[in-house]
């Protein structure tokens, strides 16, 4: 049983400067969800690791963003997938806690919930240089979608600083890829 763990926004769902804020906003990625499919189709665990400032920012509250994730599940289990664990950060950047990305402390709680003794040989998903940062700093493998901001982050990034990042279209991409469909 293998284990990917994903960022949220930019990579499973549409992402906005202005903070998605409500289940209206919350909308997949083509093919995102699919990709969630096949990969627990495949046996893997799928985690995600999300950086929620929003709710310190007062756009929204906590059972607001548990709504959205029951959106995401409903529409996951619509199509046979799931979300095994969701892993937020609720704080402003400001706070420097150890939880928000770039910090690692969301992907070692993930870690430890799946009895991961190491993260070596995770793919963490992200759009952004922060979750790049983030997956090489808890020891998983970084992994950039150009959804979301992640064509902004190949813009502005030198080729050193993704010298080891693989970089695919989309979520549905890297499934298409890792599992050889």
């Amino acid at each position: 049983m293998g284990l990917i763990i994903l960022d949220r926004d930019g990579v499973i769902n549409e992402d906005s400067d202005e903070y998605i804020k409500n289940t209206e906003e919350w909308l997949p990625i083509e093919g995102s969800l699919e990709a969630i499919a096949q990969f627990n189709h495949a046996g893997y665990s799928v985690a995600v690791a999300t950086n929620q400032s929003g709710i310190a920012r007062g756009l929204y509250d906590v059972e607001t963003l548990h709504d959205m994730h029951k959106k995401m599940s409903s529409m996951l289990d619509a199509i046979g997938g799931r979300v095994d664990a969701v892993f937020y950060c609720p704080h402003l950047p400001s706070k420097h806690c150890s939880c928000r990305k770039p910090k690692p402390g969301m992907l070692l709680e993930i870690a430890k919930r799946f009895n991961y003794e190491s993260l070596q040989g995770v793919y963490f998903v992200g759009d952004t240089y922060r979750d790049v940062e983030a997956a090489r700093a808890a020891g998983a493998t970084p992994v950039l979608v150009r959804t979301g901001k992640g064509v902004r982050t190949l813009q502005v990034c030198t080729d050193e600083q993704l010298h080891d990042v693989q970089v695919f279209d989309d979520l549905l991409a890297i499934a298409n890829e890792l599992l050889v469909i």
